[in-house]
């Protein structure tokens, strides 16, 4: 049995720490600084999955959590109690102007490459398929037929958790702050409170706020907390067959029952670690509502019920999860910077992740390795919402 330190207790780290013990019997601690998980992007997320993506690896990644998640109620079970996610797949609509039509059909072409169930639909055929949309400026929309919609990703947070503690992980409440380390290796995790943890592996899996442990080893993660909010919206208006909708200017919606979810680029998004209870209402009046009015007449009556903020983990580098060894170090690893599709890629990272750490192949996430960085070799996705 070796012994593998995770920090981080989020989705990414749970899932890691969850594969590791379940199908190579390591003996994992997970080093969590805040056990409530209250400002975690875990807790936060919108937890939405797509294939819709401009680069292979991440259709291969949302493909593969996908069909975990159609059987998490099996593969998470702990005794009789089987998660429930409440997955659904009413698929991602992107939606494009002329002058976005060119790099929708890029996008396209990539997919269909990679065996995306996704087809491009002419003003025509949106007005006929979704009749509450308008479309008198739009050249061309891209609809997931499969394989794309939303879940309870806070659940399957609980449920990664739940089933490690099962399979032998053990959670701890600390904060980590630097490394004891020989050469190339690293011993222990040192921690606010004066205790060391060791270990024959250690994973950083803090998300948004991973880049001060990088620094401890001497290599730079180029990832910032940014913050994304929320509109919980009521409105008397139906949109029967709602996919997630990404509007050409960068606004989204999606429902949720008998509600809309709403957001948008924020202003400043070249700002760090803004307050999460600070909550933009001035983008919602100037700029959302009216997007959304435009592009589903409909929505004109609404009012917002709540609103909620959470941080993306964006990597500044390419917008691209980080995912593998760190550069210069022998048992050092990182998963982290997934840049807003972290949780619906949890478990296809957190199974690659536990493979490369016990020393076996993991294709699925060769193209992240964090070598990039000190290569200079951006693996850029341009379909970040």
């Amino acid at each position: 049995m070796f012994e593998v330190t995770v920090i981080g207790g989020g989705v990414m780290g749970a899932a890691t720490a969850f594969f590791l013990a379940r199908d190579f019997g390591a003996a994992v601690t997970i080093v969590e600084r805040d056990p409530s998980y209250a400002r975690a992007s875990s807790s936060l997320s919108l937890s939405s999955i797509r294939q819709q993506f401009s680069q292979p690896v991440n259709m291969a990644l949302s493909r593969w959590s996908l069909g975990f998640l159609r059987r998490a109620a099996d593969e998470l079970a702990v005794a009789d109690d089987r998660p429930s996610l409440g997955l659904v797949e009413p698929g991602y609509l992107y939606l494009a102007t002329a002058a976005g039509e060119p790099a929708l059909r890029d996008a396209h072409a990539v997919q269909v490459a990679e065996g995306v169930d996704v087809a491009l639909l002419s003003p025509a055929a949106l007005a006929a398929r979704f009749p509450w949309l308008a479309v008198d400026d739009l050249a061309l929309g891209s609809l997931g037929l499969s394989g794309e919609g939303w879940f309870d990703g806070p659940a399957l947070h609980r449920a990664f958790r739940r089933k490690a503690i099962a399979c032998g992980a053990r959670f701890i409440a600390a904060e980590a702050v630097g490394f004891d380390t020989a050469g190339d290796h690293i011993a222990a995790v040192r921690c606010t409170d004066g205790s060391r943890i060791g270990g024959e592996a250690f994973v950083i899996a803090t998300g948004a706020w991973s880049a001060p442990l990088g620094d401890a080893l001497g290599v730079a993660l180029p990832v910032r907390a940014r913050k994304r909010d929320v509109f919980v919206l009521a409105t008397p208006a139906a949109l029967p067959d709602c996919p997630l909708v990404i509007d050409p200017g960068g606004a989204w919606f999606r429902t949720e029952g008998s509600l809309i979810l709403a957001g948008g680029p924020p202003r400043g998004d070249d700002a760090d670690d803004l307050p999460l209870d600070d909550i933009d209402h001035g983008l919602f009046d100037a700029w959302l509502w009216p997007t959304l009015a435009a592009r589903v007449p409909a929505l004109e009556a609404l009012r917002v019920r709540s609103a909620w903020a959470g941080y993306y983990e964006m990597n500044t580098f390419d917008h691209n999860g980080l995912a593998g060894r760190l550069p210069g170090w022998a048992n050092a690893f990182t998963a982290c910077g997934f840049s807003g599709h972290g949780m619906q890629q949890s478990p296809a990272v957190g199974w690659s992740m536990a493979r490369l750490i016990a020393g076996r192949d993991a294709p699925l996430i060769e193209a992240l390795t964090p070598q990039r960085l000190r290569d200079g070799r951006p693996l850029r996705e341009a379909n970040v919402i």
